[in-house]
């Protein structure tokens, strides 16, 4: 029932910017954590950004100053500002949404290629 859908991914110049959006459905999100994590061939699936339902946002150290993340909560939607990219940006980004109440409840987007290259 639950939905994850993300966008605004594909293909981005190093030194520029990418927006993604990941807009939720067939829940109530407000007291769920809300995180964007990527994975690169051969690579372990890393958590890049994550805010919580008080606000507290954490980075990976890779993306701290560079990205932003934000939410939403009227719109059911978590967004990861990216600046300044970088060719080791390239990945499989993922969205994340997981009760902070209910912790089962933990869903999964498809995931959108973002690629930095000249």
């Amino acid at each position: 029932q639950v939905q994850l859908v993300e966008s605004g991914g594909g293909l981005g110049q190093p030194g520029g910017s990418l927006r993604l959006s990941c807009a939720a459905s067939g829940s109530d999100f407000g007291l769920y954590k809300m995180a964007w994590y990527r994975q690169a061939p051969g690579k372990q699936r890393e958590l890049v950004a994550a805010v919580s339902a008080d606000g507290t946002i954490n980075y990976a150290p890779a993306v701290k100053g560079r990205f932003a993340i934000s939410r939403d909560d009227r719109a059911d939607t978590v967004h990861l500002q990216m600046n300044n990219l970088k060719p080791d940006d390239t990945a499989v980004y993922t969205c994340n949404v997981k009760s902070e109440a209910y912790p089962e409840y933990d869903y999964w987007g498809q995931g959108t290629q973002v690629t930095v290259s000249s």
